[in-house]
């Protein structure tokens, strides 16, 4: 089992840590004494609806299901069967199960929504983001239902819910545009012949897509191959829609979007911009508001090309305008996602604004009560989006499991945490992997930073396995600090992959002499029943210990002497093995006794397995495609399955060249993290 560590209350010195032990989560919400996280003006005399249902789980319903509250709004929640002991769920006035877990057959199931609908009487519907959010169809049932959707009208949605349909709209209102090609790929030989004209590397994606699913860069042809099948497959799972563009891809971009919000009375404002550029997978990973890189005439130039876009849709809402932006500060329009945003936090943080409330008054028609020059940039936030993945296989590989102990850092100071889990919740492969998303504010960028490391460092969460320890050695990193960042980052910052936090020698010796002192401790209390001797007779206990502690490839002795009474407790396994969370990584230690250390020299060592000529499958998951069959001679590099796990694909491939032995999988299985998929001869 692991031990969360955090620096003790004496000013955070060093050398000075005690054990945290995982309570029940007590608090959802952080309240921000310094600054407002939200608008504080919540007006009872302004009616809007009497009961809003949620078509969304998660975090983003928990952080729906707050505002209505404070606004006096009843709210329903939607949920499949695997849902039912959810968070959003016991947060709901109401809730109702629209089905099984396959999210086409619950959170995408517009017919069995509507009738909740109906049954509850919502007067409106919040789509969050994902699923339906940006569905034009389930937008027009609602209005031909007379219930209030949460976001923009229907020709909005279509017109830039199709990237290729709001890059022509993104010309005619003269925004910046990426060159690339206009209208919809057919298949991959035209795919090919695009991506050539364009010249490489291109950019292939879904048409109708968002949050980096569907999406592959392509450097040669075999790749543009390989990517339309790849893109197209993940776009139909997670849209329902297969239909894709290819555009030219702008190697080594930042990604910088704009926050805009606009009434039903021509109104529109920009509230600032979000640094996205730390991204896995075409996935953010850390947000910030403002950015460090954009000097006040790019961030109002790009604010009014938003705003542009904006009103030439006649969008309504609160909506999301991307844009890649070069090292000399050249922006282009990348796409609109007319829905909130994931990271939305941040803009709320330095403006103050609670873009949920404003999304509520402006569906019901009320103007929008600031005007541009109101909207300020007050302070830095930061987001980090907590993960329940292996950040050491490709920047994070999903991870399932039960959250046994979960505590959110919440005596942080300017610390909010929007999650949609509590200890005892189950992490499904059905679902995005998200446990939270962690935000901090500061007067500054260093103050902001300083928190999030503080609160990474207060975060407890086991069970599963999660990315803290990316998360603080990114926020950590000298290029990040000076604000040196771009979409590349993390390849280009862990060309290897990455390994965890490299100890410095203080930090080593920490480290050990920390594991050797609870590895006593436990040893002592193992040895009292009651707080009484075990054994009534016991020679009186020993005051020092010689032990031998193994970390990593080094063995290291260790003398433990005892002062005082008071120990921290530790769990450990008959071998001596031990796991710690310390500055964000975990360490696996191994701690024994002088003699024990000795006769394990004398212990036959397990043979490593020969991975060349097998295939296990890296993460859970469901196994959509086989491409092999006993007999079968397969290339180094040839896929030969393909496994997808939370919406995402994921090619798996030869590790060299030989005869396909046996196939232990088929499509359609589910499949565990180290299951035998393939062995080769």
């Amino acid at each position: 089992m692991a031990a969360a560590l955090r620096r003790g209350a004496a000013g955070g010195r060093r050398g000075l840590w005690t054990l945290l032990r995982c309570e029940t989560l007590c608090s959802r919400w952080c309240l921000i004494t310094s600054h407002k996280l939200y608008s504080s003006v919540y007006d009872p005399n302004e009616k809007t609806f009497e009961k809003l249902l949620i078509a969304n789980r998660g975090e983003i319903a928990c952080r729906v299901i707050k505002t209505c509250k404070k606004m006096g709004i009843k709210t329903v929640a939607i949920h499949s069967d695997v849902d039912a002991n959810a968070v959003h769920v016991k947060m709901a006035d109401e809730a109702v199960c629209v089905g099984p877990a396959p999210t086409s057959k619950s959170y995408l199931n517009m017919d069995a929504i509507m009738e909740v609908i109906k049954k509850t009487r919502a007067q409106a519907v919040h789509p969050g983001y994902g699923f339906l959010s940006e569905n034009r169809e389930f937008a027009r049932r609602l209005a031909s239902e007379g219930v209030t959707f949460i976001g923009p009208d229907t020709h909005a949605i279509q017109a830039m819910g199709d990237k290729i349909e709001s890059k022509l709209l993104a010309k005619n209102a003269k925004v910046n545009t990426i060159p690339g090609f206009d209208g919809v790929v057919k298949d991959a030989d035209e795919a090919v012949r695009i991506a050539r004209e364009i010249g490489y590397p291109v950019m292939i994606k879904a048409s109708a897509g968002g949050g980096g699913k569907g999406m592959r860069i392509a450097w040669d042809d075999e790749e543009t191959r390989e990517g339309f099948r790849f893109s197209s497959q993940e776009a139909a799972s997670s849209f329902g829609d297969d239909r894709l563009l290819i555009e030219k891809f702008i190697d080594n971009p930042r990604h910088i979007e704009i926050q805009v919000l606009a009434d039903k009375h021509g109104n529109t404002l920009w509230l600032n911009e979000r640094e996205c550029s730390i991204q896995r997978r075409n996935q953010k990973v850390v947000e910030e508001a403002p950015s460090t890189f954009l000097d006040p005439e790019t961030r109002r130039a790009m604010g009014e090309q938003a705003v542009a876009l904006a009103k030439a849709v006649k969008y309504s809402s609160a909506g999301t305008v991307e844009f890649l932006v070069d090292s000399s500060k050249n922006f282009y329009f990348l796409e609109m996602n007319t829905r909130l945003q994931v990271e939305h936090p941040v803009t709320e943080c330095i403006t103050g604004l609670d873009l949920v409330q404003e999304m509520i008054r402006v569906a019901k028609g009320y103007p929008l009560r600031h005007k541009q020059a109101d909207i300020p940039i007050n302070g830095w936030a930061v987001e980090c989006r907590v993960y329940a993945e292996d950040p050491y296989k490709s920047f994070g590989l999903p991870s399932i499991g039960k959250l046994s102990q979960y505590q959110e850092p919440l005596q942080v100071p300017s610390v909010r945490v929007d999650s949609g889990v509590q200890q005892g919740s189950d992490i499904s492969i059905f679902y995005d992997p998200m446990i939270s998303k962690l935000i901090t504010y500061g007067s500054n960028r260093a103050e902001a930073l300083k928190r999030m490391e503080e609160a990474l460092d207060n975060y407890v969460i086991r069970g599963v396995a999660h990315n803290i320890s990316l998360l603080r050695e990114v926020i950590i990193h000298p290029r990040f600090i000076q604000g040196e960042i771009s979409t590349k980052f993390l390849p280009e910052v862990y060309p290897d992959g990455f390994k965890g936090h490299k100890l410095t020698d203080l930090e080593r010796r920490e480290l050990l002499a920390t594991a050797a002192s609870l590895y006593v401790s436990e040893q002592l209390r193992s040895q009292q029943f009651l707080g009484t001797p075990r054994i009534p007779i016991a020679k009186s206990k020993r005051s020092s210990w010689e032990l031998s502690v193994r970390l990593g490839d080094g063995i290291y002795p260790a003398a433990v002497s005892k002062d005082g009474s008071s120990f921290s407790r530790l769990s450990r396994n008959a071998a001596g093995d031990i796991s710690i969370q310390f500055l964000g990584t975990v360490y696996k230690l191994q701690i024994l006794t002088k003699v024990a250390a000795e006769l394990s020299k004398y212990m036959p060592e397990k043979a490593a397995e020969d991975t060349s000529s097998i295939l296990r499958s890296p993460m859970p998951g469901a196994v959509v495609a086989v491409s092999v069959k006993p007999g079968d001679m397969v290339s180094e590099g040839q896929e030969i399955c393909v496994i997808e796990a939370m919406k995402m694909q994921n090619s798996m491939t030869a590790a060299k060249t030989g005869k396909v032995k046996a196939v232990h999988c088929k499509a359609g299985d589910t499949v565990g993290e180290g299951d035998l998929l393939v062995e080769l001869e």
